[in-house]
């Protein structure tokens, strides 16, 4: 084992593109399982219908999360996204997974770091951060939880459908982050140092001494940051 930490998010794993599954297979069997610690930030799931409809994909990747952690034991943490919000104790149990709250602190050597997943930076999606407040209410979870599988899943397609519209017919400039939220959060925390997902922006930006770093999707390619001998690097292929 190395002394690096990794940062991932957005592989947006699913039954029907076993490409990306296999592209996270390999990423596992020989960075992670070198590492100290994988940060998992969000949407690892194209969607997530509760512990108890997990697809083929999901138990997969559960028992690729636990080998890593008893065999070669490298600490995963997870961080709910958009996508996987309903990603629960049961699951985390099942794949030695640490939940982390969205927005959450650690500590790299001198440096601390905010973690999140990145959706509430995008504060200028006004018909976006309406509907994430809608998901993230437990009410809403429950009474969606409640539902059969079957019908959770039409209502996944169904919301799958409306996002792409929403996302094909929205500016580029309310997609991403908004300057203020971000400023916001680093006050908030007290830090320096900043990383999420989501956008699919994968970039390291530098304000006023504050870096924010995005990690990139994996819809194309392997995409992480690792940290390592006190440096931080946006690695792809």
């Amino acid at each position: 084992m190395t002394d690096n930490t990794l940062f991932i998010a957005d592989l947006h794993l699913n039954d029907n593109q076993p490409e990306i599954y296999q592209r996270f297979k390999v990423f596992i069997d020989s960075k992670a399982r070198n590492a100290r610690a994988l940060y998992i930030l969000g949407d690892l799931f194209e969607y997530y219908l509760g512990d108890d409809a997990l697809t083929r994909v999901a138990q997969q990747v559960s028992q690729d999360l636990l080998e890593l952690s008893n065999k070669y034991h490298t600490s995963c943490f997870f961080m709910a996204g958009n996508r996987d919000f309903l990603l629960a104790k049961d699951f985390a149990i099942s794949a030695d997974l640490t939940l982390l709250a969205d927005s959450s602190n650690i500590q790299l050597d001198n440096h601390k770091v905010i973690l999140t997943h990145g959706d509430a930076l995008c504060a200028d999606d006004l018909e976006y951060q309406k509907v994430r407040t809608q998901l993230r209410s437990p009410k809403w979870q429950q009474w969606f939880l409640n539902q059969t599988i079957k019908e959770r899943i039409e209502f996944a397609q169904q919301a799958r459908v409306q996002s792409q519209t929403h996302t094909q017919s929205a500016s580029d400039e309310i997609m991403d982050v908004n300057a203020k939220a971000v400023d916001n959060l680093f006050k908030q925390h007290n830090t320096q140092f900043m990383i999420h997902g989501h956008t699919h922006r994968p970039a390291f930006h530098l304000t006023n001494s504050q870096q924010r770093m995005v990690v990139g999707d994996w819809h194309y390619q392997t995409s992480y940051i690792e940290y390592k001998n006190n440096y931080f690097q946006l690695i792809a292929y």
